[in-house]
């Protein structure tokens, strides 16, 4: 009925982006980031061939997942001196599903890791042991509960995070520890991804303000753009512009309030609705994983420490 008299202005149509392949763009990002390492450590060549290998099987586990649950656009990229990632997009997001997604990447890593540690012991492969420990290292790292790692969206799916205060605090002292372990670790690298990630926080911070005033005034943003009524379009649209003084000004003289790129910063504070569809058990199976993928590769420098001599000799 309410679209029946719906005497609200329809919103602007935003073109669907085609899916594409990606890869040439992988490539050029993996290029970029060859590049950028030769600079900095042009003698550790080897250990540059490991790390691509680390991360690209990591992130082709993201990215078979996510092809297999239908995400659209998905694409991976390298990112120089800081490590790759994969991104697409649903409709609607699975938390089960999600679940898949974000342990397909450090748990097949971890178990490779570990396969080639015990081969590369009992036949003192030393190159082999090298790459094991890469795969397990950084997997392990990538596994802690810290944004944007995957233990920290682990953690933040558990605890069915639905509140951009929390996500915003959360980012805040991720960003924080990076730098302080950086700090410590006398790592500039790690350092300078802690300050990245304070562009995130800040981030976060504008769409928490702005999402308090949607709650205020009783707007659902937890929808896909393409179910937004034209009502609360039109509210979201007027309050995007009030938080962001360059676009107000940029729609008063351009007067064209079905303008496409309203529509995208509008599309932007929207939240994509996540269906908590895993059952209690699952979850719980799910921490049972992310525990063992962190403590067996400890586990088993602890039981083979001895045999490990012949590689630091």
């Amino acid at each position: 009925m309410e679209e029946q008299f719906d005497f609200y202005p329809p919103k602007p149509v935003l073109p669907k982006k085609e899916e594409k392949s990606g890869w040439s763009m992988t490539v050029l990002s993996l290029v970029l980031f060859v590049a950028s390492f030769m600079i900095l450590f042009a003698d550790r060549v080897q250990f540059l061939v490991f790390l691509i290998i680390v991360l690209f099987i990591h992130e082709m586990g993201h990215f078979l997942f996510m092809k297999y649950f239908n995400y659209k656009n998905v694409k991976m990229m390298f990112v120089p001196l800081m490590g790759a990632f994969v991104q697409g997009v649903k409709k609607i997001y699975s938390q089960k599903e999600s679940f898949f997604v974000i342990l397909g990447g450090p748990v097949p890593g971890i178990c490779l890791g570990i396969i080639g540690s015990i081969f590369a012991i009992q036949m003192q492969i030393d190159w082999l042991l090298e790459m094991s420990g890469i795969f397990m290292i950084l997997n392990m790292i990538n596994l802690l509960p810290l944004d944007p790692l995957d233990g920290g969206q682990l953690f933040r799916l558990l605890v069915k995070y639905d509140h951009d205060l929390f996500l915003m605090i959360f980012s805040l002292v991720s960003s924080l520890v990076l730098i302080a372990a950086g700090f410590f670790a006398d790592s500039w690298p790690l350092m300078l991804f802690g300050f990245l990630m304070s562009f995130r926080v800040r981030s976060i911070q504008k769409k928490y303000l702005i999402r308090k005033e949607f709650t205020k005034n009783g707007i659902n943003y937890r929808v896909p753009y393409e179910d937004l009524s034209n009502k609360d379009y039109s509210l979201i649209r007027n309050l995007v512009l009030d938080h962001n003084p360059s676009l107000k000004k940029y729609n008063e003289i351009s007067g064209n309030s079905n303008d496409l790129l309203i529509a995208e910063n509008v599309n932007s504070v929207l939240e994509t609705p996540l269906l908590m569809d895993s059952s209690v058990l699952f979850r719980i199976g799910v921490v049972v994983t992310w525990l063992l993928s962190l403590s067996t590769p400890v586990i088993l420098f602890i039981l083979y420490g001895e045999s490990l001599k012949w590689y630091f000799n």
